[in-house]
């Protein structure tokens, strides 16, 4: 699994802001076997992440995971961003992660992430804080290998294994 991180901040673009999402991130992709081959920081700017996300994708990462922009703050516009560059879209992955949040935290559900498709690529967006981080990746985390694998298709035959 060859993962681009994606942080999504003005603040931390500028160098005010140390990041902590995208470390921990890292560090729950690289405990489930994964390969973060890809890290950058941008501005709340769409085209930006527009940018980023279409170069990492057609460079043939498995997995691109963004944090931040997925508010309701007036600059907060990754999940825009994001369903402009997917052709297809994973509705639930957000949905599974807004209800691991809401069971702690009852603004989980303001979340606006998105995740989708785009080639053989799966973007998927997280939230900002650190802690809001680590709980949606694990409620996902489980399912992303052999979503990975469909993907790429190396495993033709999955629906009289899993039910799907």
């Amino acid at each position: 699994m060859k993962v681009g991180i994606l942080t999504v901040s003005d603040k931390g673009a500028r160098g005010e802001r140390e990041d902590k999402s995208g470390p921990a991130i890292r560090g729950m992709i690289e405990a489930a076997g994964g390969e973060v081959a890809r890290t950058r920081i941008v501005p709340d700017e769409p085209d930006d992440i527009r940018a980023v996300l279409v170069a990492w994708s057609d460079e043939g990462l498995d997995l691109i995971l963004t944090t931040g922009g997925t508010g309701f703050g007036p600059r907060d516009r990754t999940p825009e961003a994001t369903r402009s560059v997917i052709e297809r879209e994973t509705p639930g992955l957000p949905e599974a992660m807004r209800r691991a949040g809401a069971e702690k935290t009852p603004t989980a559900i303001l979340s606006r992430a998105a995740a989708g498709i785009r080639g053989r690529t799966l973007i998927v967006n997280l939230p900002g804080s650190e802690k809001a981080v680590r709980e949606s990746l694990a409620a996902i985390l489980p399912a992303l290998p052999h979503g990975l694998d469909v993907l790429k298709g190396a495993a033709a035959e999955c629906g009289a294994r899993h039910g799907h």
